[in-house]
């Protein structure tokens, strides 16, 4: 059952830790992320168990994206619209792993971001620097591709899936072996959510 956000940082086991996110992009701005650390929780996920996360141990390394692996290929290409600020340069790094997935990016950058995501009803809270819209489903942040190709074939009935802030190491934002663990939340229109997958670093 989907759990209110304040609901769900009073019951972890460890609390939510905000970290300061180094510069990114080519105009070097400096944002904020939230990281959610502490151990996994009984969270079953959308419909099913969650699955193994190959990736969640590996180092990212420096000549190449352990991001890049995939464990839930595509029957068939996704199309998949992404709004993005002009001047977002990690945006564009998520794109790029979007496309070695497969999926068939229209890339709309504008200055209206706000707006983009009062539309499709994101919540404040997991407020990314992009937001994408694939099969009718809200993808917000720097979620992994293969997360959103689970997503589309379990077909669950939520508004989207999102990884609040920008955390270090995600798809998009990885810098050496720096990483953060994190989660990507189910969310649904009344701003209630449940762990869709969670990273370790």
């Amino acid at each position: 059952m989907l759990k209110r956000l304040t609901s769900w940082m009073h019951q972890q086991s460890r609390p939510l830790l905000l970290s300061g996110v180094a510069i990114v992009g080519v105009v070097g701005a400096t944002y904020l992320t939230v990281g959610v650390w502490g151990k996994s929780t009984n969270s079953q996920g959308i419909n099913s168990p969650q699955s193994p996360n190959p990736v969640a141990a590996t180092p990212v390394s420096m000549n190449g994206s352990v991001w890049d692996q995939e464990t839930e290929p595509l029957s068939e290409p996704l199309s998949v619209t992404v709004y993005r600020s002009p001047s977002c340069g990690c945006c564009g790094e998520w794109i790029k792993h979007l496309e070695k997935h497969g999926f068939q990016v229209t890339d709309t950058k504008t200055d209206a971001m706000t707006a983009i995501k009062e539309k499709y009803h994101v919540p404040q809270d997991f407020a990314s620097c992009h937001t994408a819209i694939v099969n009718g489903y809200v993808v917000e942040g720097h979620i992994p591709a293969d997360d959103i190709k689970r997503l589309v074939k379990q077909k669950p009935d939520i508004a989207g899936i999102a990884v609040p802030g920008m955390p270090l190491g995600s798809p998009g934002m990885e810098a050496g072996e720096r990483k953060e663990s994190f989660a990507v939340l189910a969310f649904n229109r009344d701003g209630e959510f449940e762990v869709f997958q969670e990273y370790q670093s």
